[in-house]
């Protein structure tokens, strides 16, 4: 179903009739905007990636208000899990598990794991309730484009393809969830995101990174295709004196270049965390003006600058 324009509403509520009719909502959480369908309506759940243009070997996430709705979901719940969510839930972690038989293949891809977050988010857990149902939903972009931190860049990428917009504020961490596959003898980070490897090793010791190569990744949205990228060349830089400063070049990092005027846009950072922040807002940006090159700064592979250098490197692809 084509929309003449999609619904803008702040009414959880209104948002939620959506999900129950089978149609598609974006909806703000901590993270980045996501693209809500009803996790047990595989005529829903196909939607997301007809509106997106997603492939479908890409599995989602499915969100939840209450723990109690991984009943539904999973048929496990590992010990190692049950330690991350005493920690970590609600909040921007994905933990993979055992798949129930009553999650529909269009959710998982057809794989026997499910990945289940529960965001802090004030209006997305208002919404999630309001819904009486998981929500499976990735990110609520058009695929392969940045994720979007504004209700206005779900607008600009998805007017007219779903239903209802949720508005709610701007994201606050813009990166998105870090995934943790727990069903194997120890957890893995199949994506790095806004929980850092080393918060996780401080619950679960042997918590390690997936490897390059591992098959586990397609557990994972977010791990197989290019993501993240701007219209614009993003090219990774160690020092901003690499950047070449011209009015159609951008450039995003920690440190100033010696002529920062001379760049069309361009945004110096205090720290990682605001890098990541302000990341895809600012490639959304540029490609409004125009750019034709996004300089953007490599960062150390520590805390949340290994989520930070997954994006980049993505993006850059």
């Amino acid at each position: 179903m084509s929309f003449h324009n999609t619904v803008l509403t702040q009414d959880v509520r209104q948002a939620a009739a959506w999900i129950r009719q089978g149609e598609l909502v974006a909806f703000p959480t901590e993270t980045v905007y996501g693209l809500g369908a009803d996790a047990f309506n595989p005529t829903a759940v196909r939607k997301i990636f007809a509106a997106k243009e997603r492939p479908r070997d890409n599995p989602l996430i499915v969100h939840i208000a209450h723990i109690h709705q991984l009943d539904r979901l999973v048929i496990d719940v590992p010990e190692t899990a049950q330690r991350f969510m005493e920690r970590f839930f609600p909040g921007p972690l994905t933990l993979v598990l055992p798949r129930h038989p009553a999650v529909p293949d269009e959710v998982t891809a057809g794989l026997p794991t499910v990945g289940v977050r529960m965001p802090r988010h004030p209006v997305a857990r208002a919404f999630l309730e309001a819904c009486g149902t998981p929500v499976a939903a990735p990110s609520a972009n058009r695929s392969g484009r940045p994720s979007p931190t504004r209700w206005e860049a779900v607008y600009a990428d998805l007017n007219g393809r779903i239903a209802c917009i949720l508005q709610g504020d701007r994201s606050d961490m813009g990166l998105e969830s870090t995934v943790v596959d727990c069903t194997g003898p120890e957890p893995v980070v199949l994506r790095a995101g806004a929980v850092s490897l080393e918060a996780l090793r401080d619950v679960v010791p042997e918590t390690r990174l997936v490897a390059r190569n591992e098959s586990l990744k397609a557990r994972s949205p977010g791990t197989r295709y290019r993501h993240y990228a701007p219209q614009a060349r993003v090219v990774l830089v160690d020092h901003p004196d690499e950047a070449l400063p011209d009015p159609r070049h951008a450039y995003i990092g920690l440190s100033p270049p010696a002529h920062p005027e001379a760049f069309g846009a361009c945004c110096i950072c205090p720290d990682v965390p605001t890098y990541a922040y302000e990341l895809f807002d600012f490639f959304r940006r540029c490609d409004a003006q125009g750019c034709t090159h996004i300089y953007a700064q490599r960062v150390p592979r520590t805390g949340l600058g290994l989520a930070l250098m997954d994006r980049l490197e993505r993006a850059a692809a």
